[in-house]
Parts: C-alpha cells; sequence; structure tokens
C-alpha cells in the first residue's frame, strides 16, 4: 500500500512523442511504491533542466517514485523492437519505463525525463517492471562518469528507493532511475514499425527523428538517406570515444543503439583494467560479440538494420536504395578509424598528424596487450613520460618494463619530437584526454554492494571521485588485486 503523498510540483512539460498516432506508445501511468526515500539526486542536471529547485519541491520524491505525477504529464511507454544478440524480437518496448513527458533545457534542447523501474506495461513480457537498486545506482554512476569525461550519454536525475523487494536470484531492494536522454528513439523503434510491414509508421518516426534530432535535414532531396548518414557519423564517434576510455557497453542490442548518438543502457557495462580487445563482461555475452574490440563492428551491424528499415523512403527503386545505404554503411569504418585515431592522437599528445601515427597507436595497444598493462593507467603514465619525467618505482603511473614497451617508447619519442608543442604544454592536454579515474568495476561493485545494504557512503565518495575524472585521486585509481577482479557483470532484470 502506498503511503499519502503530497501533489507532484509542476513541470513544464511537453509531449510531442506522445501526440504521435497511438500505435507508437501505451499510456500508462507508474504503480505506486510504499516508501519511496532519495537515493541520489543529480543538483547539476536539475540546474541545466531549469529545475533547480526540484529537490526541495514538495512532491518532488513522490513524483519521482512514480506516486503522483504533475497534471500536465502524459505517462507513457514507447514501443519498440529489436535484435538480442542477433535474434530479432519483433515487440520489445519500454517494459519498465515510462516516460512523463519531454523539457525544454537551458540551452535550448528538448530532453526526455523518463522513470525507469516504475512498474509494469504491456511491454513487460511477464516481468515485474521494477529495477532494483544495485543497477539503477550502477547506471547513475557510470553514466554521470561518461558525461565528465566527454562521452555522449543519457544521464540520471534522481535514483530513489522504493521500500519495496524486487525478486532477482533473492530477493533485493527495489528503486527508480529518473533518467534524462536527448530522446528515447533508437534503431528498434525502426525495426518496430518495419516489421509489421508498417511504412506510414516508418516514414512518421523518420520525419520526427529529423525534426527532433538533426532539423537541418528536412530539407534534404533523400532526407531518409541523410538521417542514415547522420546517425552513422553520430555513432562512429560515439563508439571512438568509448574505445578512448577503455568502456565496455556489454548489450549493443538495436534497441540500445539511440538514434540521438548517446549511450544507453548501462546494464552489463564495465571498463578494461588490463588492456584485450577480447575482453568481455556481460553474463550473457557469452559469445563475445559485444567484446570491447568488436565494438564499432557491432555498431555498423545495427547501422545496416536501421537501413534496412528505410529503404522504401531512400528511394522508389529498390536496387537504387540498396546501393545508397550500403554506401552509408561500408563507409563506416572508415568514419569509425577517423574518429578513433583523431581521439588516440590527442591521448599520445600528437597534435600534427603523420602517416604511420596509426601504427603508433596500435603498436601501443600490442605492447600493453602482451604484458596484460592497464589501459588508463598506461595513458596516465604517459602524460607524465611526456614531460620528460618517469614515474617512482611502483608509483601507479610508472609504464611497463618489457623490451616490447621500451622499443614502442623510443618509437614515440622520437615521433614526439616532430611535434612544435612544449612538453609541459603537451602533457596538459594529455592529461584532459587521459582519465585519471574512471568507474573501476571493482569499486562500482564494492559501493552497490554497500548501497544494498544501507551504506551509501562508498557510492557518494566514488560518484564525487568519477565526476573529477583528471584529477588524480590515488583512492580511485588503484588497479584491481587479482582476488578483486570482477569477471562477470549483469543486466538486473
Amino acid at each position: 500500500m502506498s503511503q499519502p503523498t503530497t501533489a507532484a510540483p509542476a513541470l513544464p512539460f511537453e509531449h510531442t512523442y506522445a501526440g504521435l498516432p497511438a500505435r507508437f506508445h501505451q499510456r500508462v501511468a507508474p504503480t505506486p511504491v510504499s516508501a519511496p526515500r532519495w537515493l541520489a539526486f543529480n543538483d547539476a542536471l536539475a540546474g541545466e533542466l531549469g529545475l533547480g529547485s526540484l529537490r526541495e519541491s514538495p512532491g518532488a520524491l513522490a513524483m519521482l517514485a512514480g506516486n503522483a505525477l504533475p497534471d500536465n504529464a502524459q505517462p507513457i511507454a514507447m514501443a519498440y523492437a529489436g535484435h538480442q544478440f542477433g535474434h530479432f524480437v519483433p515487440q520489445l518496448g519500454d517494459g519498465r519505463a515510462i516516460l512523463l513527458g519531454e523539457l525544454i533545457d537551458t540551452h535550448g534542447q528538448r530532453r526526455d525525463l523518463q522513470l525507469k523501474g516504475a512498474g509494469p506495461t504491456r511491454f513487460s513480457r511477464g516481468g515485474d517492471g521494477r529495477a532494483a537498486i544495485g543497477p539503477v545506482l550502477r547506471e547513475f554512476l557510470v553514466s554521470e562518469a561518461m558525461h565528465a569525461m566527454g562521452v555522449p550519454t543519457t544521464r540520471a536525475l534522481a535514483a530513489v528507493a522504493t521500500g519495496d523487494p524486487v525478486m532477482r536470484e533473492r530477493p533485493v531492494p527495489g528503486a527508480v532511475l529518473a533518467r534524462v536522454a536527448a530522446s528515447h528513439l533508437r534503431v528498434g523503434s525502426f525495426q518496430y514499425f518495419a516489421a509489421q510491414e508498417d511504412a506510414d509508421g516508418v516514414r512518421v518516426l523518420t520525419d520526427y527523428a529529423i525534426a527532433r534530432h538533426f532539423p537541418a535535414l528536412a530539407g534534404e532531396a533523400k532526407p531518409a538517406l541523410a538521417l542514415l548518414q547522420a546517425v552513422a557519423e553520430r555513432q562512429a564517434a560515439l563508439v571512438a570515444q568509448w574505445m578512448h576510455v577503455g568502456f565496455v557497453h556489454g548489450v549493443m542490442n538495436t534497441d540500445n543503439c539511440a538514434i540521438s548518438g548517446e549511450t544507453i543502457d548501462y546494464g552489463p557495462c564495465a571498463f578494461l583494467d588490463e588492456y584485450d580487445p577480447g575482453k568481455v563482461f556481460s553474463s550473457i555475452d557469452r559469445g563475445g560479440r559485444y567484446a570491447f574490440g568488436n565494438q564499432a563492428a557491432a555498431a555498423r551491424w545495427n547501422l545496416a538494420r536501421l537501413a534496412e528499415c528505410l529503404l522504401p523512403l531512400i528511394d522508389s527503386e529498390p536496387e537504387a536504395a540498396l546501393a545508397q545505404a550500403s554506401a552509408v554503411i561500408n563507409a563506416f569504418p572508415d568514419r569509425f578509424r577517423a574518429h578513433w585515431l583523431a581521439g588516440m592522437r590527442r591521448k599520445l599528445g600528437l597534435s600534427g598528424e603523420e602517416d604511420g601515427d596509426e601504427a603508433l597507436a596500435q603498436a601501443l595497444l600490442e605492447a600493453m596487450h602482451a604484458v596484460a598493462a592497464d589501459y588508463t593507467l598506461v595513458f596516465r603514465g604517459l602524460c607524465l613520460a611526456a614531460e620528460d619525467r618517469e614515474a617512482a618505482t611502483g608509483d601507479l603511473l610508472a609504464l611497463p618494463k618489457s623490451p616490447g614497451f621500451d622499443a614502442w617508447r623510443q618509437r614515440w619519442r622520437d615521433r614526439l619530437a616532430r611535434e612544435a608543442q612544449s612538453p609541459r604544454a603537451r602533457a596538459d592536454a594529455m592529461r584532459q584526454a587521459n582519465p585519471a579515474v574512471i568507474p573501476r568495476n571493482h569499486q562500482v561493485e564494492a559501493a552497490l554492494v554497500a548501497a544494498e545494504s544501507g551504506d551509501l557512503a562508498p557510492f557518494e565518495s566514488l560518484l564525487a571521485a568519477v565526476r573529477q575524472p583528471w584529477h588524480e585521486h590515488p583512492d580511485y585509481m588503484q588497479a584491481p588485486r587479482p582476488d578483486q577482479r570482477v569477471a562477470r557483470t549483469f543486466c538486473g532484470t
């Protein structure tokens, strides 16, 4: 039985997606919870949304728990399909997430406010529609870290404990995440209508996506083709940024591929400790489909599925449509490579461009892999080496000692000698490209275990650290001991 609540605060919601035809969504209200209480609140994000005093507003807690809604809310669950690990499911949809409405932030950008874990919808497929405290706080923590590192991402406005247990492998405390996104449109959104041969649905969604995310494309001769190109560009840039910080998404299904180019769904995600392109953390990725080094190929595959949906809109002649769409998909590896190489140059302190730079970056990764070197610490150590200074023996930032790495380092120094920047300026720039602090898996797990038992202090301390990723904080830079390594992560459903 839910507790009596104060009326929800008035929010300036708009509802462009809810205004689409009824088959695009289900109108459904959140299911109330028994004893909501704050776990975390994102004051900075509230300010960006023009809701700076929201937390202190009467009824804010009730609203973000799903117990009370503003009069102008139009809660909906969005319909979408998706390929999950290569297998197509024609109807997925928001099985535990409810979109309350859209807000125009202080930069004039439209953003969704969604409650994740807000109760069952017609898309729940037998699930409980709820979320556990661990996955909710993981998404809060990792999405804030990604934002701080400049990686496009959905963000968490609040995490609220429900007072109700949810059953996973065992009963665990429940929670609701208030998530903010540029939109929740996915490749799977287009697949939902294409699978039903609903050509008008695909057209409506295409027009909506262009109007919301790429308004400059509305005047293009072939707007659907232009949309595909724009989404491909954003995905190439996004996945390159994941690779730069050692992020493994873990579940790159088409329903988790956002049209906006934001990182969405932080289920079985993790960050590399030792560099290994074959590294997999997700407990359900048994074949390594979404391993660290496979993420660009997975993104290309997802974009090909989007292209299939858009073919009838690209050209009335099927062969011409296929040729034009294929050209976009086939260009994706070069798009990705350009973004990846630009970022690797920044990480290595290279302000100019030479033909051998890609080989130099690849050689570093090979040397790191050979000795299982820590991905984050090596790149941060290079910032020190770029100033012609070496870390003390045993220091966190001491570079690996191996013949392969020593040979690479001399090769790198020879390349730096042809750069115009001073060593100090180079190192300062590198420190803004190579995070010192990431949400290390063992520290995340420890914080979530503590939070589940009622102690939020480790979570709050880690959150503060990852919000300043460029600052060296030795307590949060330590690579895990062998007994601390996290081998598997879970989606939380």
